[in-house]
């Protein structure tokens, strides 16, 4: 180890940077398809080229590992879409449009992301019923929106303003106990969802 120092190769705390980026794409994908308790240091240090040692040395610990692996997904999409929703430039409609195509394409470029998503979302996984991830996030944002984009069809459907704070705390309600029920199995239901 003390020669890869100082040759400053690839795999060695010479190229710190080089170094922990290799590692985080070997972590990504052990993550993705094995999730934290199946994920195995070794596998991650095999594929990233470098030994375990220094796994231990730029993240104390696979907790550490799959911290710094999420926060990277994370806040790449929130690079992502952040900067076209501070975008004041465009009107509306097309910084929505904008904001759709950048999340759909970060995720269609990142093949890890969906599985290790899904894993951290399932982490409990005696909480959580089989679901399909992808189906699952297009139905809770879907759920989400779609009260507020069909506002106008409900104000000629239903008495009273849609967009009144008890209209509003009411289906807020509504997605809460939906999602509970879709998602988590009906003993965490229980305990997580409130009726």
């Amino acid at each position: 180890m003390a020669s890869a120092l100082k040759s400053g190769k690839s795999g060695s705390r010479g190229e710190p940077e080089k170094t922990r980026a290799a590692i985080l794409k070997a972590a990504l994908e052990e993550f993705a398809h094995e999730g934290v308790t199946g994920a195995r240091t070794d596998e991650i240090a095999r594929r990233a080229g470098v030994n375990k040692a220094l796994l231990y040395y730029y993240f104390k610990d696979k907790e550490g590992l799959y911290a710094a692996a999420l926060d990277q997904v994370f806040s790449g999409l929130h690079q992502r879409v952040a900067s076209v929703l501070e975008r004041a430039d465009l009107p509306p409609r097309e910084r929505l449009l904008l904001y759709a195509q950048t999340h759909f394409d970060y995720i269609a470029s990142s093949p890890v992301y969906p599985g290790l998503v899904q894993r951290e979302f399932m982490r409990s996984a005696g909480d959580f019923r089989k679901v399909d991830p992808v189906q699952t996030v297009t139905s809770i944002i879907g759920t989400i929106v779609f009260y507020f984009i069909s506002m106008p069809a409900q104000q000629l459907m239903h008495a009273g303003d849609p967009a009144s704070p008890e209209r509003i705390a009411a289906r807020r309600a509504a997605v809460l106990d939906f999602i509970c029920a879709a998602i988590f199995t009906p003993g965490a239901a229980q305990k997580v969802c409130k009726s």
